[in-house]
């Protein structure tokens, strides 16, 4: 039996305090859970803030060297980022009474921050199995139909990703050997056409929510419970993003895909009447800016995109929990069955201003210290058409983040909708974001000082910048009015928008119809061969196997006296007769499974 080995450099894992606070979270009841989620992310916070750079943990397994921990800046960073949204989040749900939701939402945060920190390919597959498993629970905690099949599907795309991961991780060590676990930039072998690398890009890419692979992000997010987005928006995509940054910096194929996703969501957010829909297209537009900056690769343009994950995680939150308010006190989000709610609920309004100025970029808040990086390195390096693409996208977000949001929930028409004013947690979380915004747009370099390369001496505020940021900002709120003044703005209807879910749905199904017809036709003309005997044979097999087994536990446990005797006896007949009706094909399951798991070995052997 192997030993296991390990050398530490640092005290606890990174993400300790989180987990230790989904444990707490899962014993107590009450308020006694809902502390966890505001002790245990500040205990993380100041965790991370005591971590060295260089600083690692590994230990050796199996004869493999697994790098668990490793601190560099950029590490470092998005360590900070999900504290403070765990932290922000945990105060916005303290009125949540579900242990299940509050447990998994902190072990939820805790895989983020591992995959932050994660030094191999092998304890960045945990982690990354972890988001999905954890997460799923912000969708089902809202308890409805809709909500559970939505769950499931956000579960198949994220359950896909991990699996893409460990074949990429796979087929690049059949190749490479045990190098192929580093952590290490793979633009290199993508641009030369690996197969694992191109693996490991889709797995990332579903999460990131690339074009074709995003239907989950609005699918998911919007049938989640009022909090579940809060949590939902601040980790997946940016763990994503995250490992963009270290294994494809500088692959020229990210600038398309991120132009694109800038450029596609505007679209259908302009005429969604779900706001939370709205919002989910529009992070998706987000992402497609740290993309983009990601794909040009140069060490300004890997700030921005990191510097933007950082911000955008503060003003899509604050989005987020200003709608969540509005559905948690209306029970509505539907922006054609809302408007006047300013009257009541003037605090919310405010933040949701704040957050609409910071998504829209305007100077003074978040959004423009990180945005305007990446626009101007995209310029810079000659890729003029993206640089056109990611205009027009600003400009987009803008009608449909910026204006729409704030526009159709809290004022258009009076909807007669009166209710109270949000939560004062509610409300203490929105502050806290709303001052993040604020403090970070006037001061640029506290966030600029802790990116991996500085910022490289960039400064937002030159009058380059922020005279053309206005003007875009200035040009679309005209077009806005000007749309609304003429009757030509979509108006907010009650309907359901299709998205690209709706050809591979259609597709799904008719695969399904047309492989039964197949092979129930095919049942009927093989009903006296050799296949239908075959099969047989192997049931029977299968099933007297069972038998056997079902008789020597009945026995046994009839032997040893573990009950009494009547009940033995009547334990053993039921066993017995359970198994002879073949109520657990555990025979034919694991037939089939020795048969898959032979041929696979014989193909990896091969």
């Amino acid at each position: 039996m192997n030993t296991l080995a390990a050398t530490m450099d640092i005290g606890f894992h990174p993400a300790f305090a989180l987990i230790l606070g989904g444990l707490v979270a899962a014993v107590l009841r009450g308020r006694f859970a809902s502390m966890a989620l505001v002790i245990a992310p500040i205990l993380g916070f100041w965790q991370v803030y005591a971590l060295d750079i260089g600083s690692m943990s590994s230990m050796t397994l199996f004869g493999y060297e697994i790098i668990g921990v490793e601190v560099d800046k950029q590490a470092k960073v998005f360590g900070y980022l999900f504290h403070l949204a765990a932290l922000v989040a945990g105060i916005y749900s303290f009125h949540v009474r579900d242990p299940w939701q509050i447990s998994m939402a902190l072990f939820y945060a805790a895989s983020a921050v591992g995959v932050a920190f994660a030094g191999d390919m092998i304890s960045l597959f945990l982690w990354w199995e972890g988001l999905a498993i954890t997460s799923v629970f912000q969708i089902w905690g809202r308890k409805t139909k809709e909500a559970e099949e939505s769950g499931f599907r956000y579960l198949f795309f994220h359950v896909s990703s991990g699996l893409l991961l460990l074949a990429g991780i796979l087929f690049r060590y059949h190749g490479e050997g045990p190098s192929a676990f580093l952590l290490e930039p793979l633009t290199e072998a993508l641009e030369a056409g690996d197969l694992g690398s191109w693996l490991i890009l889709l797995a990332i890419g579903i999460k990131a929510a690339f074009p074709g692979l995003h239907t989950w992000l609005k699918d998911g997010y919007s049938e989640a419970t009022p909090t579940g987005p809060v949590w939902l928006c601040a980790f997946t995509t940016k763990c994503a993003v995250c490992m963009l940054v270290r294994l494809f910096p500088g692959a020229d194929i990210l600038i398309t895909i991120g132009g694109v996703m800038a450029m596609f969501p505007i679209f259908y957010a302009v005429i969604e009447n779900d706001l939370r829909r709205v919002l989910c297209y529009s992070k998706i537009n987000q992402i497609g800016f740290m993309v983009v900056g990601i794909g040009i690769g140069t060490e300004l343009a890997i700030d921005g995109a990191i510097a933007h994950a950082f911000t955008h995680v503060l003003y899509k939150g604050l989005l987020f929990m200003s709608m969540g308010a509005v559905l948690f006190r209306t029970g509505e989000i539907r922006g054609s069955h809302l408007g006047g709610l300013y009257k009541t609920m003037p605090w919310t309004t405010g933040f949701c201003i704040v957050g609409a100025a910071s998504i829209s970029a305007f100077p003074l808040f978040s959004g423009f210290i990180s945005k305007s990086i990446i626009i101007t390195e995209t310029a810079r390096n000659g890729h003029m058409v993206i640089w056109l693409c990611l205009l027009f996208a600003s400009a987009g977000v803008f009608h449909h983040a910026g204006i729409k949001i704030p526009f159709f929930a809290f004022f258009a028409h009076d909807s007669g909708k009166r209710p109270k004013e949000a939560p004062l947690n509610m409300l203490i979380a929105m502050g806290i974001s709303s001052f993040m915004c604020i403090f970070l747009g006037c001061n640029p370099q506290w966030l600029y000082e802790m990116l991996p390369y500085g910022a490289a001496g960039y400064h937002p505020y030159d009058a380059t910048h922020v005279i053309t940021q206005i003007e875009i900002l200035l040009f679309s709120a005209l077009a806005f009015t000007l749309l609304n003044l003429w009757g030509k703005y979509p108006p907010e209807l009650p309907s359901v928008n299709l998205d690209i879910d709706w050809v591979y749905r259609k597709a799904g199904r008719s695969f399904l119809r047309y492989m039964d017809l197949f092979w129930n036709g095919l049942n009927k003309k093989t009903h006296s061969l050799v296949v239908v005997d075959f099969i047989s044979k192997v049931g029977s097999f299968a099933k007297g196997g069972q038998v056997h087994v079902m008789k020597f536990v009945s026995e046994q446990i009839h032997n040893l006296g573990l009950v009494s005797s009547p009940n033995a006896n009547a334990a053993k007949n039921k066993m017995e007769k359970r198994a002879s009706l073949g109520l657990h094909p555990i025979g034919l399951t694991a037939v089939f499974a020795l048969l898959f798991v032979g041929a696979f070995l014989f193909i990896a052997a091969s």
